[in-house]
Formats: C-alpha cells, structure tokens, sequence
C-alpha cells in the first residue's frame, strides 16, 4: 500500500562530528533508501538541514557562526552545495528531485500555505522527491522555524503524511543521553508524549556542536506530528534502511 513518507536527516548524521565535512556514505545510503521507497510506490519527502555545516566547510570556518547575517551568508554558500551532492547520487538512480525552501510566514499565512500544499502535492504526483530546507539565506529571527525537526513536523501535518521518520546519531529515545550516561534505558514505544514525563525522561539540549537540534526538538516535533495524525519514529540517521524495515514491520527506534 502506498504511503506518505517524510524523512528528517540532521547535521549530525550528515556531516563527520570531528571535521564537519560531508559524510557521503550516510548520504548516499539514504538516497539510496528513498529511491528504493519511491519504486515501491510510496510518496515520499526529505527534510534536510547541513547547509550552514557545509558552508561552514567549505569556507574553512571551525565553529558555527553566532550572527544571523554571518549564518545566512554561510547558509547560501552550503546550501547550493548540499543540493548539488543531492543531485548527483539521485541522479545515478534516476531519481528526480526538487528544491523546496521554506520560512515560517509559508505555513503561517493561508494563501501560502495552501500554495505550499499544492505545490507539495503536484511534486509528489509527478514522482518527484522534494528535498526540504528551512531559507536560511533570508529567514529573520521571528520568520524561523527554530530548527529542521519543527519543520519536518509541520511539513508533515501539511501534506497528511502517514509516517515521520527523524534520523538521529542515536538508535532511538533514551531516558538520558547514551553517549554520556551508560545507565540510559532504551524506550521502545511511546502511545502518548505525556508519557515521556511519568518515565523521567531526561533530553539533551542538543546533537552536535554542527546541528541547532536535539533530542528536546525531537519530542517537540513528535507532538507536533502526532497531533496531527502522524505516526513518528527516531531511528538512526546512519542506518536508514531501518525505514524500510520499520515500514515493514520491524521494532527499530521509537
């Protein structure tokens, strides 16, 4: 049965945490697994951030810049080369995609909502995977969305997509961070956000010194999408042929 399907990658998964250069086996991975999920006949749609991490790179820049001028101008220089890396692995797999950046005042105003709705739409029908990005290059302060999770949601509650999937650099929800913490427990479903609070779940605040997200925007965005009707999942950006066993069937992430 097809399905619509909106995956969220983040910087963390995308780029390498120690030199913030691209991480092109985990990118062609996931190009390969939503090529493989648009033969099967599911709709589908990537939101990814990495466009200030890889104009950070690309300039030669070690840390993440602090000024909103200084993030959109990094922002323009990544973001053409992130969607060109885009391009040239879907492409061998012959699969088309589209650009499609957003602010907040898209989703916020009807008449532009309802144009983002169709334009979603006819791309989807055209078999077409939009990749999706949040316009850094011009967003100010009060017209952004924060970070990809909340957009991801939102493009999601949009489009009336069946499935969420945010790709993390850990496997799934934990009640603390794994990578700090060896007493974290492994949360393997959760019915109701609200729960999250009666288990004492502790969130980082965010993913990497690359990313703007975090296991707090996660849960965030989950609200958001599950409000909706959206059924959501954390799972490992680096394993995201996990979307395809989770479609499936199969107990991976949360």
């Amino acid at each position: 049965m097809s399905q619509t399907i909106v995956v969220k990658i983040g910087t963390s998964s995308l780029t390498q945490p120690d030199t913030g250069y691209l991480a092109l086996a985990t990118i062609a991975q996931v190009v390969d697994s939503l090529s493989r999920l648009r033969k099967q006949g599911h709709q589908v749609i990537l939101v990814s951030s990495g466009a200030v991490g890889v104009g950070c790179m690309r300039l030669g820049l070690t840390e993440r810049p602090r000024t909103i001028s200084m993030k959109q101008a990094v922002a323009a220089v990544g973001q053409g080369r992130l969607i060109r890396t885009y391009d040239d692995l879907f492409t061998a797999l012959q699969q088309p995609i589209a650009q499609v950046l957003l602010t907040r005042s898209d989703l916020a105003q009807r008449s532009r909502y309802v144009n983002a709705y169709r334009t979603f739409r006819q791309l989807l029908k055209l078999g077409v995977i939009p990749i999706v990005n949040e316009n850094d290059t011009l967003a100010v302060e009060e017209l952004k969305f924060g970070d990809n999770d909340t957009l991801s949601a939102l493009v999601a509650s949009l489009i009336g997509a069946d499935w969420l999937f945010l790709l993390t650099d850990v496997d799934r929800l934990y009640s603390a961070d794994p990578r700090y913490d060896p007493n974290a427990r492994p949360i393997a479903l959760v019915n109701q956000i609200d729960e999250l609070e009666a288990l004492h779940v502790e969130v980082g605040d965010r993913g990497t010194s690359w990313g703007t997200g975090g296991m707090v925007t996660k849960i965030s965005a989950a609200r958001i999408a599950t409000t909706a009707g959206v059924r959501t999942v954390i799972t490992e950006g680096r394993s995201p042929q996990n979307i395809e066993k989770i479609l499936q069937g199969e107990a991976i992430g949360v």
